[in-house]
């Protein structure tokens, strides 16, 4: 697997895919680290960028668009239209070495971010695609899944003696309060899931079908 910051100049070679991890520093419950979608989004990049010779991942970026975190401690965010011109912007800097240019995205909140710079550099003639991790409709933030899936990739970073249920309501039931006030208008400790029942084995299943995705779209 092959990391962009570790190569030279001359490493980097022609015909590769530039792999660009997107993640956030934001508050996962009392449970999960800030950096949770950063380091899940990393993770699948590297693991799916291993089993494709052609792959280079870029450095993650690290804080995305976390708006709806605003008010719980630690959360950092640059919104969504710095977010978007920041991916347009990498997106146009990338030379000729790349054929393409493949977002692998682990934050529901970079979403909108991710497609506007999409539906620009298409519009401009530069090839990207975009994964999405995604989670259950009752599980959206810091629940099970993730939970899970961060129990399989580093699991003494998981602090699952104070895990406990948040809002577990469909999103759909509560995206109107949470638009207009936040996660901290339905979720008092910032969970919406429940992540008492994950565990490493579940984790590795969810992780193992997210990179055979990212794989098919690399190979595509």
């Amino acid at each position: 697997m092959a990391r962009l910051g570790d190569l030279t100049n001359p490493d980097v070679g022609e015909g590769r895919v530039l792999v660009l991890p997107l993640g956030a520093t934001e508050q996962h419950g009392p449970h999960l680290p800030l950096d949770t979608d950063a380091v899940i989004a990393r993770t699948v990049a590297e693991s799916a960028a291993g089993r494709v010779t052609a792959a280079v991942v870029a450095p993650v970026i690290a804080i995305g668009a976390s708006g709806e975190h605003a008010g719980f401690a630690g959360t950092l965010s640059i919104g969504t239209e710095v977010l978007a011109a920041m991916i347009v912007e990498i997106v146009r800097t990338v030379g000729p070495e790349f054929d393409r240019v493949i977002i692998v995205n682990a934050h529901g909140g970079n979403l909108d971010a991710v497609r506007s710079a999409a539906a620009t550099c298409e519009f401009e003639g530069r090839p990207i695609s975009v994964w999405h991790a995604r989670l259950d409709d009752a599980d959206a933030h810091a629940g099970s899944i993730e939970t899970s899936v961060m129990l399989a990739i580093d699991p003494q970073r998981v602090r699952l003696d104070q895990a406990e249920p948040g809002n577990t309501a469909p999103l759909r039931e509560i995206l109107d309060d949470l638009r207009t006030g936040g996660v901290a208008a339905v979720s008092p400790n910032g969970v919406l899931g429940d992540p008492t029942d994950a565990t490493p084995a579940r984790g590795e299943e969810i992780l193992a079908g997210w990179v055979h995705e990212v794989v098919a779209l690399l190979e595509s």
